[in-house]
């Protein structure tokens, strides 16, 4: 995610502040030659990457040792293995995930935390995953330059050692270089680059110049050929265009380059309530979300989502209002869940993954009964409004919902609880008792999250019904997705 805006243009909920592009580098140096094992390249088509981002909570430009959401400095490795695991079997199962993009930085790789960090990185390869490895700025660069030559190549020396051996991990040695003309970025990457010949150029992620915004001046150095390219595509970029003017802004900046490049930032709100498959709509948000996934689709282009879990902190909630997915749980014991089942369904029509289009029931349209008020006073609901029950354990919500045949069904409940304790609740199913399920605090009202359940169904109509166990009574329910 970029420090800083390169446009005038900001979004309701302002997503970073404009600093001034500080920083001088003395001399490019050359890099020091750094031998470690041959490893094959990557293949050429880079839709084979559908990922994600986990970032640190506050996002990723840290004068410290990076700390990803979810995790603790004080985690062994083998606990951050283990958290990553949780972490990682939720992103591809709810998602389809099969890479996760990573940050490092000079702090992060030279304490005794690296030895922990690493967690990471294996449980994704152990999974089959691809892992992107890229530099944030830290102290050790600054205002999009690099400040501290020799801290950064230590870095990467120590990374590029570690890992260049293993076909699945992949190197972007700055993200968002944007303190240098094209000429001077160009030039620090084909060093950095020849100075570990053993590292498949196929392997190798060379971000665009400005915010990542531009690969064409990237993609026509020819001392760069073989690599990938490393694309950011964000709305707060470029204000405000209807669907085609956001297909055009995607694709200009790619030239002719799109069969190398990877989108690897680009993301839009999830806890708003918007419907990214609405081809109708006159949100920004949406048509910008429907014009890349349509251009990605189109392109056969990878990509990689800001943010699943971390991020920037969006102004009175807890987490970034882009997330993907909510971190629910404690200590290893970890699960996640998506914020917005549509905003999941362009990333999966992006990568040429589509599904069915997700049933939708409304918790304030019949034949749903809510026992208490349908109310719309906090913001980010969808449709009309949501289903404020009554606090006492004699109220329900009820849905009924439609089963092409019987078995089991996964249902998303789309939930805020703005407590600070977990709302109980008994699920009934036609009648019989499914499952207690557990409502935890979202953070605030408006902090709205998706449970995802499994229960028992038969074909044809149903009815889901939720009991409140205390008197506390229910969350506020927005609605419930058959999925």
């Amino acid at each position: 995610m970029p420090f800083t805006c390169t446009k005038d243009f900001a979004p309701a909920r302002p997503r970073s502040r404009r600093r001034v592009l500080v920083g001088i580098l003395s001399a490019l140096a050359v890099l020091p030659v750094v031998v470690v094992a041959s490893a094959s390249p990557a293949s050429a088509d880079t839709s084979q990457f559908r990922g994600v981002n986990w970032a640190v909570p506050g996002d990723n430009f840290k004068k410290v040792p990076l700390v990803l959401d979810g995790l603790n400095q004080s985690d062994s490795y083998a606990t951050v293995r283990a958290k990553a695991d949780a972490v990682y079997s939720g992103f591809a199962s709810q998602l389809g995930v099969n890479t996760v993009r990573l940050p490092v930085n000079t702090h992060t790789v030279s304490s005794s935390w690296w030895n922990a960090y690493r967690g990471t990185i294996d449980a994704a390869t152990a999974r089959g995953f691809k892992v992107i490895l890229a530099y944030w700025e830290d102290g050790a660069a600054a205002g999009g330059r690099i400040t501290n030559t020799a801290a950064f190549n230590s870095m990467w020396n120590t990374v590029t050692t570690q890992y260049g051996s293993n076909s699945l991990v992949y190197f972007e040695p700055m993200n968002e270089p944007h303190g240098y003309s094209a000429s001077e970025w160009t030039n620090l990457a084909a060093s950095w680059i020849n100075a570990r010949p053993s590292i498949p150029r196929g392997r190798i992620l060379v971000g665009g110049t400005g915010y990542s915004q531009d690969i064409r001046p990237v993609c026509a150095d020819s001392r760069l050929n073989g690599t990938l390219l490393s694309y950011h595509h964000y709305a707060f970029f470029y204000g405000t265009k209807d669907y085609a003017g956001w297909v055009q802004s995607f694709r200009e900046r790619l030239g002719n380059c799109a069969s190398r490049a990877i989108l690897t930032e680009f993301g839009a709100p999830m806890d708003t309530g918007l419907n990214y498959n609405n081809a109708s709509s006159t949100d920004n948000f949406v048509r910008y979300l429907r014009a890349d996934t349509d251009s990605l689709r189109d392109l056969r282009m990878g990509s990689i989502y800001w943010p699943a879990l971390g991020g920037k902190i969006t102004a009175g909630q807890n987490y970034d209002w882009y997330s993907m997915f909510a971190l629910n749980g404690s200590g290893t014991n970890l699960s996640v869940s998506i914020r917005n089942s549509t905003g999941a369904d362009r990333l999966r029509h992006g990568w040429g993954s589509d599904r069915p289009t997700t049933p939708r029931y409304e918790a304030e349209t019949s034949p749903a009964v809510c026992t208490g008020s349908i109310d719309s006073n906090w913001s980010g609901y969808s449709g009309t409004g949501f289903c404020n029950g009554d606090n006492t354990t004699g109220a329900f919500a009820q849905f009924t919902i439609d089963a092409a045949s019987a078995g089991t069904a996964t249902l998303g409940i789309r939930f805020a609880n703005g407590t600070t304790g977990a709302r109980p609740a008994d699920l009934v199913v036609n009648g019989s008792m499914a499952q207690a399920v557990s409502f935890e605090s979202t953070g605030g009202w408006t902090g709205w999250t998706t449970k995802t359940v499994v229960v028992p169904v038969r074909a044809g109509s149903n009815t889901i019904r939720l009991n409140p166990t205390t008197a506390n009574g229910l969350p506020n329910l927005d609605y419930l997705e058959l999925t």
